[in-house]
């Protein structure tokens, strides 16, 4: 901390205030600036500085997209520091509720819209061999080290031919497009002039165009009824113009969703075990109860949901 403070001493923030911000799943640190009513956001990116070079590129990415990001005040690369622009303290999970979430959702949709107008061909590749990666963690991590289990060669074998099935839908969609990656209530802001802010962007790739949809639609913090998640991810397929049938649209939805929702499994898992992180344990059951619901809906899935539902019961 004194560290980060003899370098804001440097800057043009140097009779501000610091104080904690936010909590970040990654080994980056947040405090807040303040002076009166003048806020910024000090990121401290000091233990995983390599992270920080993605995020500059993308955020010029995403600012020449019209996407509102965070506007970069200072930075230090070799330290890992940057002063960022601050969206203020109303995440979108802060407002959600049964009553306004289609209103909310359709002006995210609006966002994702906007994100998959920037530049991605530099961006590294959402291709097989990562979507698998990804999904791999669910097996190490959640099944054999949060729930101890031993799976034997034929559940090895059922869980393998089915992540295939899901990588090879995923890759039916339309590819190429900028993926957030973590679009999700926690890293949409809603500013003081009511826009959207969008936070946590570093990771992004070229890769499904489902993929942010699915992270906002099937958040893994909070739940809306799936009839009407359905008909926002259709309003998102006839403003994204896709020519194709509410089944096969619904069917590339639900599989990035299991995709995604296997890997945050591993991920939420290995927080815990890992980095001593143990809130994410209580976002387990939501989404888990995404995995098998989608997976209980397609022939190539099905025998995965049996198997999570089983393993699971006694834990979850």
């Amino acid at each position: 901390m004194n560290k980060v403070q003899e370098w804001v001493r440097t800057t043009s923030f140097k009779n501000y205030t610091i104080e904690a911000a936010l909590a970040d799943a990654s080994f980056r640190k947040y405090y807040r600036l303040r002076d009166g009513q003048k806020t910024a956001i000090l990121m401290d990116s000091s233990l995983e500085k390599n992270s920080l070079d993605a995020f500059l590129n993308v955020s010029a990415k995403l600012c020449k997209a019209e996407v509102c990001a965070p506007k970069i005040f200072e930075q230090n690369p070799d330290e890992g520091y940057l002063i960022l622009e601050d969206f203020g303290t109303t995440h979108y999970l802060d407002i959600l509720n049964k009553e306004n979430f289609k209103a909310f959702y359709t002006k995210a949709i609006n966002t994702i819209l906007k994100i998959q107008k920037a530049d991605a061909s530099a961006l590294p590749l959402y291709d097989k061999a990562f979507l698998h990666k990804e999904m791999d963690l669910m097996q190490e991590w959640y099944l054999e080290k949060l729930l101890h289990l031993k799976l034997s060669d034929a559940q090895k074998e059922l869980v393998a031919n089915t992540l295939e099935r899901i990588s090879d839908v995923v890759l039916e969609q339309p590819q190429g497009v900028f993926v957030h990656r973590d679009f999700h209530s926690r890293n949409i802001m809603l500013k003081g002039d009511k826009k959207i802010g969008i936070i946590d962007y570093q990771d992004a790739m070229n890769g499904a165009i489902t993929y942010d949809l699915v992270s906002l639609l099937k958040d893994c913090y909070v739940a809306y009824d799936r009839s009407e998640i359905k008909k926002l991810a259709l309003e998102f397929r006839d403003k994204k113009g896709l020519k194709v049938s509410d089944a096969t649209f619904i069917k590339w939805f639900d599989f990035m969703g299991m995709q995604r929702h296997i890997k945050v499994l591993g991920i939420f898992a290995r927080l815990s075990i890992r980095d001593k992180k143990n809130g994410y344990l209580k976002d387990i059951p939501l989404t888990l109860k995404y995995v098998i619901d989608a997976a209980n809906r397609y022939e190539e899935t099905k025998e995965l949901a049996t198997l999570l539902s089983h393993v699971s019961k006694s834990n979850f």
